[in-house]
């Protein structure tokens, strides 16, 4: 009997065996995301979710996804943009299921890790954006389920190794920006037929003829391969590409002629650009053939030549017309004026002759025309005038002659105007309509008369250029009022005083020429310098001033006591009226808050939304309170949920939303303290020294900021107030933005009434803010440049009241048009050894700070190119040239 059971026990020991070790060998999905964790760092705690002794499900941890089965296994991991750094461990790939890994946006230092080709289920990999670095492993083959390949934004170098033609399923490879070389295999992409888009862009030592084979794939629709080293001719191949819509082969060094038929072939093509390399030749005769025919068309800086071939009118359906900087010539295209669609014409730097017609009339959605440096001739037509969509006109050194017509600024979207070195005549028209101009430039004409009165009357106005005309009379006193960064009448025949704030700041140059102009500083001083009644006004003002002052003192005696009581009444009495939400653990009360806001711990005179407290808790750890007091009345949930997306925002260079308190009437916003202050703070300081690799830290930090908010932050967010006051800086200097996306919280009205209580006038606001009040990524970039002009020349950009008070913009715009002026504003209390990258920040200031919003870079290209200064060699100084692009929109 005994024997009889021996086999069964055995048998039930030998099975228990079996399965102890087969389970202890195959990890849970649970234990294999904890040792994925193991190897990360995780400066910000983003992954705090990730536990075992946490509650939540790991399904649902930070960045994680399951299939819907039973049991759910993980099929997804995105951790974009969440300050990781450490090493990107290979236990990922014992996820049996995963198939999407995204680690984008990060700060992982390390090689492409050879690891992941274990991931058999994988089928989108992105590592963009980080601090990868090493050669395309061939390893990367064994990817076999792989269709989205994404490692761009990084440094990896090397070749293309020739393994990644094996992955036969890839539909995306994104390879930009990186530092790939050499020669690009001639097969390498040839054989991935399911491929929509290959981007190779912006690798500069990427030296090689294009793949002829590049041509097979029939399913392509996005071939990115600008700004890279490629020479040699467009393969003709490249007609195959019928799924085409967008081809972007511009700033290589490609030669030869662009295929014929190369319109007739890409059908689908809506954009085609070959600009900026040394193509030869005419212009393709059947571009515009296809029944689509192009939407925008880029062929300029190559040396293209001969006429514009009359099928160009055939092109309904285009947008987009660039040919400058060629040798074309012949009469330019009459029907181009007219196409329905056109936005954009550019044909400057050509040799093109003939007029401009009167049917220019039915281009109803014509926006910029650039023209400059042409032989066209004939008068501005008056059908000109009723594009009512054009916001930029520019046809300088052409031969136009005749009156501008009245009717001419009549656009109500015109920001530039530039007729210079033509044969212009007549008065200048009195324009009245074009309230967003910007710039206007009508040097070197023969224009007589006056210079109208209703100039002064554009809001916006900023760059005025008439010099070199005949016009007569007195320089109109309204012109005083604008925020002119340039005044240029020299070469005239005016008469009479100059008003005193165009004199001041401004070259004697653009005054010059005219010998009856007078006033300080110029070669004939007024005879009424003092004019009549002067002095008594002073004395009128004074005795005005001295009543107000002690009608003010004798009620602040009389009201003072009542406010001392009102404030310590209302301090008691609001405590516990409070509500309060904490999205860190803070170990303090709405009473410890409340009673802690005194005059003692407050920090500075505070912002235009409220003052700025500085508490220390209980435990030792300080906080900074903003107290908004003017905001719209809105339900206790939705202040929650509008406060609890701005706390959710996790990145270095953005302030941490700690929590809030709020009452009826007052919101206590508190954030994590940082105790060097803001940057604005410290450039107003008589001792400000700061090294500029320091300055290009802040700098960079406070541009990373912006870019998250702008693009990687979802719901995307407008700062809206960037400002040096609203950049705070930790033990380390390292920069964190404040006062972000207000807007939301006080709501849009109460939020434009404060902005514009503090002053409308602000240099941080961009011209168009005059006549649009609808925020923009390009208004937050223009104001970032302002912030970068203050760490290029140490000066805070709004001066108080003397002698030099130009705001910092125009201050560098009239001192970078002065001999030399550049260096003048260039902190000289920073090294020489960094001036180089010191013209470059302030080329790229001016840059951000351009009047026209479209010119302006995005915040992803201002963090690229601060992150470049200093990697440049061989350049001992920045032209002059450099910056004039920069100043006058021509």
């Amino acid at each position: 009997m005994a024997k009889s059971c021996k086999h069964p026990l055995l048998l039930s020991l030998t099975f228990f065996t079996f399965f102890f070790v087969h389970t202890s060998s195959s990890p849970s999905e649970l234990e294999i995301l904890l040792t994925f964790k193991s190897s990360i760092e995780d400066s910000k705690n983003s992954l705090s979710t990730w536990s075992n002794t946490s509650q939540t499900h790991y399904c649902k941890w930070t960045g994680i996804t399951c299939s819907p089965t039973s049991p759910p296994s993980v099929t997804s991991i995105n951790l974009q943009s969440l300050n990781l750094s450490g090493e990107i461990s290979s236990s990922v790939c014992k996820l049996a299921n995963l198939s999407y890994l995204n680690l984008a946006d990060n700060f992982f230092n390390q090689p492409i890790p050879l690891q992941l080709s274990g991931c058999s289920s994988l089928e989108s990999l992105n590592l963009s954006n980080n601090l990868i670095w090493g050669t395309i492993p061939d390893q990367i083959s064994q990817l076999g389920s792989i269709k989205v390949l994404d490692l761009s934004r990084n440094h990896v170098e090397g070749k293309i190794p020739e393994s990644i033609g094996l992955l036969r399923k890839l539909k995306v490879v994104i390879l930009s920006n990186n530092l790939l070389l050499g020669n690009v295999p001639s097969s390498v992409f040839g054989n991935l037929s399911e491929l929509v888009v290959l981007d190779l862009s912006q690798n500069p030592y990427l030296v090689s003829e294009i793949p002829s084979d590049v041509g097979k794939l029939e399913r392509l629709e996005q071939l990115l391969l600008q700004s890279c080293g490629f020479h040699g001719q467009i393969p003709e191949s490249f007609l195959g590409l019928q799924s085409l819509t967008i081809l972007d082969l511009s700033q290589n060094n490609l030669t030869g002629k662009v295929p014929k038929t190369l319109g007739s072939s890409l059908k689908n093509l809506v954009s085609f650009d070959v600009s900026e390399n040394k193509l030869l030749g005419s212009f393709p005769d059947d571009i515009c053939s296809s029944k689509k025919g192009v939407i925008n068309l880029s062929l300029h800086t190559n040396l293209f030549s001969g006429p514009i071939p009359s099928s160009i009118n055939e092109c309904l359906n285009l947008e987009r017309f660039q040919v400058q900087n060629n040798l074309f010539s012949g009469d330019f295209p009459n029907g181009l004026w007219s196409l329905p669609k056109i936005k954009l014409i550019r044909a400057e730097n050509n040799l093109f002759s003939g007029p401009i017609p009167e049917s220019i009339a039915m281009a109803a959605q014509l926006e910029q025309v650039q023209i400059d440096n042409n032989s066209l001739t004939g008068v501005i037509p008056q059908g000109l005038g009723h594009v009512k969509s054009l916001y930029r006109f520019s046809a300088s050194l052409n031969g136009f002659y005749g009156e501008i017509p009245p009717n001419f600024c009549d656009s109500p979207v015109m920001s530039i105007i530039n007729l210079s070195h033509n044969s212009l005549s007549g008065e200048i028209p009195a324009l009245k309509k074009c309230r967003k101009l910007v710039s206007l430039s009508l040097a070197n004409n023969s224009l007589t008369g006056k210079i109208p009165p209703s100039l002064a009357d554009l809001p916006v106005l900023t760059y005025l250029d008439l010099s070199d005309n005949n016009l007569t009379g007195p320089i109109p006193q309204g012109l005083q009022n604008l925020k002119l960064a340039l005044f240029n009448v020299s070469f005239n025949r005016l008469s009479g005083k100059v008003p005193y704030s165009l004199i001041s700041g401004l070259p004697a140059s653009f005054l010059q020429g005219n010998p009856d102009l007078c006033g300080p500083g110029l070669p004939n001083s007024c005879s009424d310098e003092e004019e009549p009644g002067h002095h008594d006004a002073g004395l009128t003002t004074l005795t005005c001033a001295l009543i107000s002052l002690a009608f003010a003192v004798g009620t602040m005696i009389v009201v003072a006591g009542f406010i001392l009581y009102q404030r310590s009444h209302k301090r008691r009495s609001q405590v516990g009226v409070w509500r309060s939400v904490f999205f860190y653990p803070l170990r303090v009360t709405e009473h410890d808050l409340v009673m802690g806001m005194d005059d003692k711990s407050a920090v500075g005179s505070g912002g235009v939304f409220g003052r700025v407290y500085v508490l220390s808790l209980p435990s030792g750890e300080r906080v900074a309170v903003k107290k908004l007091v003017n905001f719209e009345t809105q339900s206790s949930k939705a202040l929650k949920v509008e406060i609890k997306t701005l706390a959710k925002i996790r990145h270095k260079n953005i302030v941490k939303v700690l929590g809030f308190c709020h009452s009826e009437d007052s919101i206590f916003l508190i954030y994590e303290f940082q105790p060097n202050g803001s940057l604005g703070d410290l450039i107003s300081r008589e001792d400000f020294r700061l090294e500029w690799s320091v300055r290009m830290k802040i700098a960079i930090g406070v541009a990373q900021g912006l870019a998250y908010l702008h693009k990687d932050y979802v719901p995307h967010l407008l700062h809206r107030n960037v400002k040096s006051r609203n950049i705070l800086l930790d033990e380390d200097f390292e920069p964190k933005l404040t006062d972000f996306a207000l807007d939301r919280i006080v709501g849009e009205a109460a939020f434009q009434s404060t902005i514009t209580s503090e002053s409308p006038f602000s240099c941080y606001n961009p011209p168009e803010y005059g006549y649009s009040k609808k925020p923009t990524e390009q208004m937050d970039v223009y104001r970032f440049g302002v912030v970068l002009l203050e760490l290029v020349t140490g000066r805070p950009a709004e001066q108080s009241e003397s002698v030099d008070s130009l705001d910092i913009v125009k201050w560098v715009r009239r001192k970078v048009n002065i001999t030399n002026g550049v260096f003048q504003v260039l902190d000289p209390n920073v090294s020489s050894s960094s001036q180089q990258e010191m013209l470059e920040a302030l080329d790229l200031a001016l840059r951000c700070t351009s009047v026209m919003p479209e010119k302006r870079p995005s915040m992803f290209e201002v963090v690229k190119l601060l992150q470049s200064l200093g990697s440049k060699t061989n350049v001992s100084s920045v032209e002059f040239s450099a910056f004039q692009d920069h100043l006058v929109p021509v």
